[in-house]
């Protein structure tokens, strides 16, 4: 059995005592984005996690064995009847998020490679919290087959196979097709599965909102604040919609019902979405003394602004939020974001809650917005799966580390994944 938890911590943490919840995970891919950032917010709740060993999951240039990762379910993955699992089906039906793009295998092949995880299911009772995506544009091959996957999963979540389904569309740039087909199967989920099944914008943010459904069922509130309120209303990059609808539509998969204006909330998620950061951190500031907050900077994509998180930091702010993000799309940040805030309303060891929220300021504002260009500037990316790259990440990295926030946390070990530079993988350990 693998489990895998926020970070690297002494035992005595990893023992340390949790709500007696249990789940299984099978992440889209090896990603640390898709696989260890799920499992670290789900970590927050579960003190017995199940994720699929990552030497089984699908790369890049290989798509994962369907047939592999259900054996692994029914021996490592068993467990009792009210234990949900979290699965990402598009590693099942193609191998991938990349791979449900390239797979050019006809809709019955996909949907054979499908058929075990229902027949799963009706075996063991266990409930089933799934997704599959939307491929982006241009690099879908067939995409009438992807839509029709989704439509006969629809069914089965319809028929009681998925306690819930969730279909994400990947990175609709100008032009995608994305968004309306996400707007068809919304139409067709309202009229055959309206209870349990939502469409919106994302991918790699799913499994973790999933695991928030499972984990945190009761509703909480939320109140969304913009820095640029005007500009949120428009259309935004890798969306196809604006932005506020992206927040209701995540802030909604996590569990969460939108307070009314005027209304107090049990959470605030601030969204950088551009304008002063300097007035940003001031309101963050400000919202903070009147409860949790939760920061999401989608100002860019796949990387923060360093004035706004340097003022946080000033004013010692930084390291009382509740969850942060600024590691991907909007819609990833927002999943992502979401889905922590969501489980820490419950009530979690507040060393793990420390630890995950140096986490995701570790990836998303030292890697993605500070050592990835400083690599890229060093080493060619043709060279990055090399021991050179590695030993020259962890070098650059040195100069951020240990990470105050909170508590002090050093920078274990480091490695490129998949050979390239656009993420990093690494372990922390609390600096006693």
């Amino acid at each position: 059995m693998s489990r895998i938890f926020p970070l690297a911590l002494s035992a005595g943490l990893l023992l340390a005592a949790l709500p007696a919840q249990a789940q299984t995970l099978i992440p889209m891919d090896s990603r640390p984005a898709t696989s260890r950032l799920p499992a670290a917010i789900a970590g927050l709740k579960s003190d017995t996690l199940k994720v699929v060993p990552r030497d089984l999951l699908g790369t890049a240039q290989q798509g994962a064995d369907p047939a592999r990762l259900l054996e692994w379910l029914r021996t490592e993955g068993a467990g009792a009847a009210d234990e949900p699992l979290i699965v990402a089906l598009d590693a099942l039906a193609y191998g991938g998020l990349v791979q449900s793009r390239k797979s050019t295998d006809s809709a019955a092949r996909v949907r054979s490679r499908l058929l075990p995880l229902r027949e799963w299911q009706r075996e063991t009772g266990r409930p089933v919290y799934a997704f599959i995506t939307i491929p982006r544009h241009p690099d879908a091959v067939d995409r009438e087959r992807n839509y029709a996957a989704a439509q006969l999963l629809t069914r089965w979540a319809a028929a009681g196979v998925f306690k819930e389904l969730h279909i994400a569309w990947d990175d609709a740039l100008p032009g995608s097709p994305a968004p309306a087909e996400g707007a068809k199967l919304a139409q067709f989920a309202a009229e055959v599965a309206p209870n349990n099944v939502r469409v919106y914008p994302g991918a790699d943010e799913v499994l973790a909102l999933l695991s928030a459904r499972a984990l945190s069922p009761a509703p909480k509130t939320l109140q969304a604040v913009y820095s640029d309120p005007k500009l949120a209303q428009e259309v935004i990059k890798y969306e196809g919609i604006p932005l506020t609808e992206s927040v209701e539509n995540h802030a909604e998969a996590a569990g969460f019902r939108m307070a009314q204006q005027g209304q107090s909330a049990d959470m605030t998620v601030y969204v950088f979405n551009g304008g002063d950061p300097r007035q940003a951190a001031l309101a963050i500031s400000a919202l903070l003394r009147r409860g949790p907050v939760a920061v999401v900077d989608v100002e860019k994509v796949n990387l923060g602004n360093t004035r706004l998180w340097q003022d946080l930091g000033t004013l010692k702010r930084d390291a009382n939020l509740t969850a942060l993000a600024a590691w991907g799309t909007p819609g990833n940040n927002l999943g992502s974001a979401l889905a922590h805030a969501k489980l820490s309303l419950d009530g979690v060891d507040p060393e793990r809650q420390k630890a995950l929220l140096a986490r995701e300021y570790a990836n998303d504002l030292i890697y993605s917005t500070r050592l990835r260009a400083a690599l890229r500037a060093a080493i060619p990316e043709a060279e990055m799966n090399t021991p050179a790259a590695q030993a020259k990440l962890m070098e650059l990295a040195a100069e951020y580390f240990p990470l105050n926030l909170g508590g002090q946390y050093g920078l274990e070990q480091v490695n490129l994944p998949w050979g390239r530079s656009f993420e990093w993988d690494f372990d922390l350990t609390p600096v006693e």
